[in-house]
């Protein structure tokens, strides 16, 4: 997080943290973390039914670290994008990162549900849910995504990691009606065959609906660890690193989050075209890049 902070240039505005702004995430929950003590404000179980935060996975840890971690087990270097961010979130994935459409429905269903009582403003979904055989669920899922979004609420979802073709954009990810992430670490692990771009999900090219809307880095994201334990009054084994279109996703949901805590009036449709029209061209085809990489300082200019 460190190195993401300085590459999408994230300006030390005094008081720009998220403060007052509620994101909600449906993933595979959240455990208890250092970096995450007092973030969450509501969390609902859609696979267990259990009453209690957890996260039997460490995938949705470690987004919200992205999202919000203080950096407190690491003296503030591996701090998420915007520390002031509250949480809501949703379960919707199992102990092996897997789900069902009728999870994810009704994980969004409960998110219009309390949107007014917790003030979420932006919904974060790291899940890359491939073409569903079943196109009636597929149109189910996009309905309900249009209608969140139709409420206000910006909503951020992950291109998927079934590229580099074109047409391998994720389900979740294929409206108009959502800003689409995909990935790509810029100068940075260029020399990796590893890197993210390398299979980051893609749009049709020449496609009326052109996705995705923009990139973020999503290669070996250092981010909250569930299994983190603490010896000698030190955290150890507190950070972990993951990698694809999941975690570059909340790095453009903390960077929205500082442009609406920044810009109050801002409505989920202007924050999605100054996301875009800041954003810096890579110099790639439009199917990969959308309209570039995320650039913070930019999207925070008067």
């Amino acid at each position: 997080m460190q190195r993401v902070r300085e590459q999408l240039e994230i300006p030390y505005l005094d008081g720009i943290d998220g403060g007052g702004i509620t994101i909600g995430v449906l993933d595979t929950g959240m455990g208890e973390h250092p970096d995450l003590t007092g973030r969450l404000i509501r969390f609902q179980d859609f696979v267990g039914r259990r009453p209690l935060a957890y996260d039997d996975n460490g995938h949705g840890t470690h987004v919200c670290g992205i999202i919000c971690g203080s950096g407190a087990a690491s003296q503030g270097k591996y701090m998420g994008m915007a520390p002031g961010v509250r949480l809501v979130v949703g379960k919707v994935l199992d102990e092996k990162g897997d789900g069902s459409t009728e999870s994810m429905l009704r994980g969004l269903d409960w998110i219009l549900r309390i949107r007014k009582q917790c003030r979420v403003r932006i919904l974060n979904i790291s899940v890359g849910i491939g073409t569903l055989e079943e196109a009636q669920k597929e149109q189910q899922l996009k309905a309900m995504i249009e209608e969140v979004w139709d409420s206000g609420i910006l909503v951020v979802c992950a291109a998927g990691n079934k590229g580099p073709d074109p047409g391998t954009i994720s389900a979740v990810g294929g409206s108009s009606k959502a800003v689409t992430v995909g990935c790509h670490d810029g100068r940075y692990e260029i020399d990796s065959p590893g890197r993210c771009e390398t299979y980051s999900g893609r749009g049709v090219e020449g496609a009326a609906l052109r996705k995705p809307d923009l990139v973020a880095p999503g290669t070996d994201i250092v981010s909250c660890n569930i299994h983190y334990y603490r010896l000698h009054g030190k955290f150890r084994n507190a950070y972990t690193a993951k990698s694809g279109t999941s975690m570059a996703t909340p790095i453009v949901s903390g960077a929205a989050a500082l442009a609406m805590q920044k810009f109050p009036q801002m409505t989920n449709e202007e924050c999605k075209r100054r996301l875009q029209y800041t954003a810096r061209d890579l110099h790639l085809p439009w199917n990969q890049q959308g309209w570039g990489m995320v650039q913070v300082r930019r999207l925070l200019r008067d």
